[in-house]
């Protein structure tokens, strides 16, 4: 079977795991890297797992069938062989920052095309930081997914301040290619544009939990059964567009005072992020409590395969919308 190219992959992990199959659901060759043998093998049995599950359930992404997406992937504990002739580079270690500058000066060295598109998973770490040493800095960028990626298609696309054109525009060919949804940058700045957006939401349900003005699970309602369900499905942006007759400028005539009136009284950045004092620990603990009341820890697991679950139903259905 001709395949599109080689892919790499640095890191054997769940989100290492979701970009193989993203990428073999097409055609691509991929080879996984990792430093220990057991779990590459874990890795290709979960792998073998999950394509064979979503296709009995009519979930499995892409053009070929599970049996042909398994015989692309490829494991090894040798760098050379996972980075040699690749046409892109996807790392997936651990998010931190001394880690993930080993490994790619480790990378570094091995590229062997002026068009190996480097990208890394971080989810915070800005590139510049990553790649200001590297010999190849000009092909690096963040692809930053939504976990889990294979049902949640989004793709940030992040460039250093000297990651070249080439590189920016490939990459994202490349990512419609595979079936996720890319979003580019201009340029990097902490938080993305995603978790910028997340944090934002986060600390308002914060301060209203920490102001007892609703439950944990009464707040979640909001979003579930209110907010998400249509952003599900269209943006905010949108979503002010369509609030009003004849769109956003209607939309911020009518309701700009209130949103500017309201905004006002957000407050600051709860403080109890950090826990560095007992005060904050003591807010954090009120707020777990009613959380494991919810979703007691034994029952996380269950959890998690549920939404996974929900998630490849929502994108099965996504994909037979009108767009």
């Amino acid at each position: 079977m001709t395949t599109p190219g080689k892919v790499g992959l640095v890191g054997s992990g769940l989100v290492g795991k979701s970009w193989a199959m993203i990428f073999a659901s097409v055609g691509y060759e991929v080879w996984m890297y990792d430093i220990k043998q057991e779990q590459l093998d874990k890795a290709v049995s979960d792998i073998g797992l999950e394509v064979e599950k979503f296709e009995k359930e009519g979930t499995l992404r892409g053009t070929l069938p599970a049996h042909q997406q398994k015989t692309l992937i490829h494991v090894t504990t040798d760098l050379k062989e996972c980075i040699t002739g690749a046409v892109y580079i996807q790392e997936s270690v651990p998010e931190d920052l001394e880690l993930k500058k080993k490994i790619w000066t480790e990378i570094d060295g091995l590229v062997d095309s002026a068009k190996m598109i480097l990208a890394s998973s971080t989810s915070c770490i800005v590139p510049s930081l990553i790649s200001k040493d590297l010999r190849h800095r000009e092909q690096f960028i963040v692809a930053h997914p939504v976990n889990p990626p294979y049902h949640a298609p989004m793709t940030e696309l992040v460039p250093a301040p000297w990651t070249n054109e080439f590189t920016q525009t490939e990459a994202r060919t490349l990512m419609t290619r595979v079936g996720q949804v890319p979003v580019s940058l201009s340029r990097e700045l902490p938080g993305f544009v995603l978790n910028r957006m997340q944090y934002a939401l986060l600390n308002e349900c914060w301060r209203l939990l920490a102001n007892k003005v609703v439950s944990v699970d009464d707040l979640d309602v909001v979003m579930r059964d209110g907010l998400g369900l249509r952003y599900a499905f269209m943006g905010p942006m949108e979503t002010i567009h369509l609030n009003a007759p004849n769109g956003a400028a209607q939309y911020c005539q009518t309701y700009g005072n209130t949103i500017y009136k309201v905004s006002q009284d957000l407050g600051p950045v709860p403080e109890a992020w950090k826990m560095e004092t007992d005060e904050h620990k003591k807010e954090v603990e009120e707020i777990t409590k009613q959380l494991e009341t919810l979703y007691p820890p034994k029952d996380l697991d269950e959890r998690k395969l549920r939404r996974d679950t929900c998630l490849a139903a929502l994108a099965k259905l996504k994909r037979g919308l009108p767009k």
